[in-house]
């Protein structure tokens, strides 16, 4: 089924390297990206209670191999990719369920992790807004979400979308860590309980 068909309007890459953090240049430069597909909202008109599987099925695969295309070819291909995030902004006109069956069934998730070579939970973001509106989108490890240094995120911004019957589904990419990551990891973190810290939450 081509594009028209399926409603996309456009695609949408960003991308930006962050080369100085606090007077300094990053030990690991890294390219954090995002691509963003604009499509229309095949469920508008239904009832609050319709099965959306039928369209997820059919537009949710097309949607991720695209958006994981764009990705690995402008990022320097999968073996670069390090982090990754999704996530649904809704236009007025329709559920924040519309943008959650896009992006958190087999059907996009799955896919995007197989594409990347990932099996980390893929974080995520999801709201309902007019067209113009930022979403942030969350990224960690794509192999190892407990690894803070690749705890970071990616704003996106498409100025005319969500138009009300769309909607926008963003894939976001990283090739490295936070500038400058000095937090340690979770899988070496002491353990930390309020009893333990005595007059410091007292």
């Amino acid at each position: 089924m081509n594009d028209q068909r399926l409603g996309i309007r456009k695609i949408v890459y960003y991308s930006e390297e962050i080369l100085l953090e606090n007077g300094a240049s990053p030990a690991i430069p890294a390219v954090r990206a995002t691509a963003a597909a604009v499509v229309t909202n095949p469920w508008l008109g239904g009832d609050a209670s319709d099965d959306l599987g039928k369209e997820v099925v059919q537009l949710a695969p097309v949607l991720a191999r695209k958006l994981t295309d764009v990705l690995a070819t402008n990022l320097g291909g999968v073996d670069a990719i390090e982090a990754f995030g999704k996530a649904a902004l809704v236009g007025i006109d329709g559920e924040i369920e519309h943008g959650a069956a896009l992006i958190h069934t087999p059907f996009f998730g799955n896919l995007v992790r197989e594409s990347f070579d990932g099996e980390s939970i893929i974080c995520f973001a999801d709201d309902r807004a007019e067209a113009g509106t930022s979403l942030v989108v969350p990224l960690w490890h794509k192999n190892a979400a407990a690894t803070r240094t690749h705890y970071q995120s990616i704003t996106t911004r498409i100025g005319d979308a969500p138009r009300p019957d769309e909607i926008v589904v963003v894939l976001g990419a990283s090739t490295g860590p936070r500038p400058h990551s000095r937090i340690g990891d979770r899988r070496t973190d002491p353990i930390v309980k309020a009893d333990t810290l005595g007059e410091l939450v007292s």
